[in-house]
């Protein structure tokens, strides 16, 4: 009788502990620290079976995924560029060559934008709008 309580104590100890440990996170480590994005529906299911089987558990799972960022599908990626390089790309009379631009961004990114297109639409800012952000007008 001993040896059949320890069995059953085992086996919900390793059920329970499996349930407690995020599907998202042993599955993808990799995108943990995400803080937003897509969800992804591989992760809320296997979490969403995870509730059916034991609640608690279950809810762990998804607030541990959320919690580190596991549960969202990978973002993509970014590039900056020195703000010294983009005054390059600024001329004299404060217009900005699209052509020189282009190539600073295939540079970086490795991605060709259509900046020489009809449909791109141009907005100016305003000396506000970069007091906003904490910068001043250089140009």
């Amino acid at each position: 009788m001993r040896t059949h309580s320890r069995v059953i104590g085992g086996v919900l100890a390793v059920s329970l502990l499996t349930q407690l440990s995020a599907c998202g996170t042993l599955f993808f480590p990799d995108r943990r620290g995400q803080i937003e994005g897509q969800i992804d529906p591989v992760v809320a299911a296997l979490d969403a079976i995870g509730i059916l089987f034991y609640v608690i558990p279950g809810l762990i799972a998804f607030g541990i995924d959320f919690a580190t960022g596991a549960i969202y599908l990978p973002g993509g990626s970014s590039a900056q560029v020195d703000p010294q390089e983009l005054n390059k790309v600024v001329g004299d009379d404060g217009q900005i060559d699209n052509v020189a631009l282009k190539a600073l961004i295939e540079q970086r990114t490795g991605h060709s934008l259509p900046l020489d297109d009809p449909r791109l639409i141009h907005h100016s800012g305003s000396a506000e709008q970069l007091a906003a952000y904490g910068l001043r007008p250089a140009a």
